[in-house]
């Protein structure tokens, strides 16, 4: 299916496209043929990240600086990625931040700093480029990133929690709405995928980041964390024209963790065998009833 045309000549507009998921995103989609337009805040790193892209991948690489937190900001960027490109056709949701606290020492400015780019930052972004998609009658793809914690909610992240579950809403009520103008709506639920800036805003220590991540793995079943070349193929592949009728849907790539951890008794792979030999052995023993 991953064929070198199989986004040729599509634009794509990818928020946070400088580093981690949302820079191996870019890049995957450069290698299929798509025309990329990246922004973030740091328009240091995104040149950066633009020029080694257009070097490795032979492909056109457009950065913008932008603020997705402030809606002039954003519809400047769009302005910036239609002259140079002519339109948009899909635009990925990625930019984010998070970090680990128990809820009750958080300020207001610390939950407004998450639910402003996470939130705040893909409505706005969604905002400016669905209305251009619907004045110029112009079908188009959304692909938000959210979390496998939509689906349960979690502690010691609720900000990100909330903010992504109201992303999770946005994707599955403007599939309802839009999708009479030809506009699709998609996002993926990642797992473990460690990046450098996601781990340290996590956790601040080395130490604790390995602490974090094996034990996070403990409860894969696959027994491994995500490599990034997987999460940037299923997000090519929902943003293509081979995927034109999926809509709405929140695709969960996580190697199973999260149903692991709904299950009430899932933790009984932990058992050893030898436990499970003598519970058979008990069982035998019982005298049946009535």
């Amino acid at each position: 299916m991953f064929q070198p045309d199989l986004l040729k000549e599509k634009v794509v507009l990818v928020t946070g496209g400088g580093t981690g998921l949302g820079r191996a995103m870019a890049e995957r989609f450069v290698e299929l043929g798509a025309r990329l337009a990246i922004c973030s805040r740091k328009l240091d790193v995104i040149q950066e990240t633009a020029r080694e892209i257009a070097q490795s991948r032979q492909g056109e690489t457009f950065a913008v600086s932008c603020d997705v937190r402030d809606p002039e900001q954003v519809a400047a960027m769009a302005d910036a990625v239609v002259e140079r490109y002519g339109r948009i056709d899909v635009l990925v949701n990625n930019a984010a931040a998070n970090f680990t606290s128990p809820t009750e020492r958080l300020s207001h400015r610390a939950v407004d700093a998450i639910l402003g780019p996470v939130l705040h930052g893909t409505f706005y972004c969604t905002l400016e480029v669905g209305k251009r998609w619907i004045a110029a009658a112009q079908p188009g793809v959304m692909l938000n990133i959210v979390a496998t914690y939509v689906h349960s909610g979690s502690g010691f992240v609720v900000p990100s929690a909330v903010a992504k579950s109201g992303i999770a809403a946005l994707t599955r009520s403007l599939a309802a709405e839009w999708g009479r103008y030809g506009i699709r709506q998609v996002a993926i639920a990642p797992g473990l995928f460690p990046t450098p800036g996601a781990m340290g805003q996590l956790a601040p220590t080395a130490e604790i980041q390995a602490m974090f991540q094996a034990e996070a793995v403990k409860r894969v079943p696959l027994g491994r964390v995500g490599d990034h070349s997987e999460l940037a193929d299923l997000a090519s592949y929902l943003i293509s024209d081979r995927a034109a009728y999926i809509n709405g849907d929140i695709i969960t790539i996580d190697g199973g963790e999260w149903l692991y951890g709904a299950g009430e008794f899932n933790g009984l792979s932990e058992v050893p065998a030898e436990h499970w030999d003598l519970l058979t052995e008990m069982r035998k023993s019982l005298k049946p009833r009535g």
